[in-house]
């Protein structure tokens, strides 16, 4: 008699806080619908698991020894130095090897580790960002960090099914280290309960984000000064930061007060859980950042997919990424460069009568460019591995997890 399949058991592994970690949330939800999860990474317990192993923000990547990390990455020794982290052996004697049936790893650092646990089915690598690359702004990672990266990388040829989260990402990924990546966008998960909404005028630009010197925000605080001059009263902005640099959130506040103070406003974070609902009182959802790194020429974030989903009309630089879903679209308008001057040509002649046909283009765009639609290579490579490991198990239902 054939033994009957049991509900199989993922582990999601991320090095960051996965209760406050948008995209492995979304895997957790996902995966929770047809397997029992367990989540390993720092801070609190996420919603959705039958288990979490909490790695100890004691536990730090590299520190053993005062010298041990730098001779080591002087020397290029980097599997003593991988297998040697506080954080891996952490994660090797907190988990039992054999005891899943897949192992989710999030980024590359996340895989080796996830291999020597010996999934029955397999190891599925998820890679958020172009890791080679990441720190490329900084003279110091690329000599000292880069190459440890690229082995990283090289290690995530051994996993059974890979992901990453732009095309651009994908190709150069494929190009660089062999690797075939399906594509999952950072997508927001669907709200049937929202619709567009109307404009008024002044038209209700935001942005919301990461406050990181690099991204240049202050040139979206020009944009509308210029706008001020052009047409007075006709636009404002508000730039909700995500933790940042400190010290440019507070240069940010006091140039909106300075160039923009009747149109422009720097306002503290809001919640994840309340991000759409904060974004569907606004009319135009903005992100203009220059291309000053690979990561984010290629970005495809998720405040892109949240501005959809709170029904809003979109605004973006030329972005090989954003910009093919904006046309396909037809729910924004897509300015001719990154500055304060292209973002105010684009706007300027932009009536609320337009944002609001592009709103309903929005709305007509927001299921199909759901997390429930677009994460189906998640779910298809999971199961796919499940079978691996229980040939006699079938998804249950439609591959897609419940509303919450």
């Amino acid at each position: 008699m054939a033994e009957t399949a049991h509900r199989p058991r993922v582990v999601v592994l991320s090095y960051s806080p996965i209760a406050r970690d948008p995209r492995v949330l979304r895997q957790v939800r996902l995966f929770s619908s047809f397997a029992d999860v367990v989540t390993v990474g720092y801070g609190p317990t996420p919603d959705g698991v039958v288990e979490h192993v909490e790695i100890p923000e004691s536990v730090r990547p590299w520190r053993t020894k005062r010298l041990r990390a730098p001779v080591l990455f002087a020397l290029r020794w980097w599997s003593r130095l991988y297998f040697g982290s506080p954080r891996v052996k952490f994660v090797q004697q907190a988990v039992a090897a054999g005891s899943m049936d897949v192992v989710v790893a999030n980024d590359e650092l996340a895989v080796p580790v996830a291999l020597t646990l010996r999934p029955r089915g397999g190891v599925h690598a998820d890679l958020h960002e172009y890791s080679p690359r990441v720190g490329e702004d900084r003279p110091g990672w690329r000599r000292r960090v880069a190459p440890f990266m690229r082995w990283a990388v090289r290690q995530v040829r051994k996993a059974d099914t890979v992901t990453t989260v732009a095309p651009g990402l994908a190709k150069e990924y494929q190009r660089e280290f062999g690797l075939n990546c399906a594509v999952v966008p950072n997508a927001a998960q669907y709200r049937d309960d929202l619709a567009p909404t109307a404009v008024p005028e002044p038209i209700r630009l935001v942005h919301i984000g990461i406050a990181g010197r690099a991204r240049k925000l202050e040139n979206m605080i020009d944009g509308v000064a210029l706008l001020e001059q052009r047409r007075p009263g006709a636009f404002t902005l508000d730039i909700i930061v995500a933790p940042g640099e400190a010290d440019y959130i507070e240069e940010l506040k006091a140039h909106a007060a300075d160039v923009a103070p009747q149109s422009a406003r720097v306002l503290p974070p809001v919640p994840y859980n309340q991000m759409v609902d904060t974004l569907a009182a606004y009319d135009m959802g903005v992100f203009i950042s220059p291309a000053t790194t690979f990561n984010l020429e290629h970005a495809l974030p998720n405040k892109f997919f949240e501005y959809v989903q709170a029904r809003l009309a979109v605004l973006v630089g030329p972005s090989p990424e954003m910009g093919p879903y904006v046309r396909e679209h037809g729910f924004g308008v897509i300015a001719e460069g990154f500055t304060a001057e292209f973002m105010a040509d684009v706007l300027e002649d932009l009536t609320p009568t337009e944002v609001s046909e592009l709103k309903v283009a929005a709305d007509q765009a927001a299921q199909t460019l759901s997390a429930d639609v677009m994460s189906q290579p998640w779910i298809s490579a999971v199961q796919r591995l499940i079978v691996r490991a229980q040939p006699g198990w079938t998804a249950p239902g439609p591959e897609r997890a419940p509303a919450q």
